[in-house]
């Protein structure tokens, strides 16, 4: 019988934990390729909600933002706000389906009206 001599082997991996939505998520270092996709549940939701409302108030049922607000229960300036979201281009909101937006591209940062500057 032969024995095998065990060596330690320490392997430093740097990353971060950082809460978002309730969840932690590992933040990898900057530069570290990331094959993991990142689907925002919050933003798709957002968009799908938004894409429906469109159809909605192009079908005639409601006049207005405020009168089809008024029967979802929210706030007319927050159904404008998701509705933008219809005004991105197919292939952002492709990327942002299929979980290939930036760590940056978040649900508030996309209503708050700033430029999202991000690479697909």
């Amino acid at each position: 019988m032969t024995r095998v001599q065990s060596e330690i082997l320490t392997v430093h991996v740097p990353f971060a934990i950082q809460k978002r939505g309730g969840r932690k998520e590992i933040v990898l270092p900057e530069g570290a390729p990331n094959r993991r996709q990142r689907i925002d549940n919050s933003l798709i939701k957002a968009l799908a909600r938004a894409f429906r409302w469109q159809r909605i108030l192009e079908s005639g049922e409601f006049a207005t933002i405020g009168d089809l607000a008024a029967r979802e229960g929210i706030a007319p300036s927050y159904m404008t706000r998701v509705m933008r979201l219809t005004l991105l281009p197919p292939e952002t909101v492709e990327a942002i389906l299929e979980g290939r937006q930036g760590a940056e591209v978040t649900l508030a940062g996309m209503l708050e009206g700033g430029d999202a500057e991000w690479k697909v």
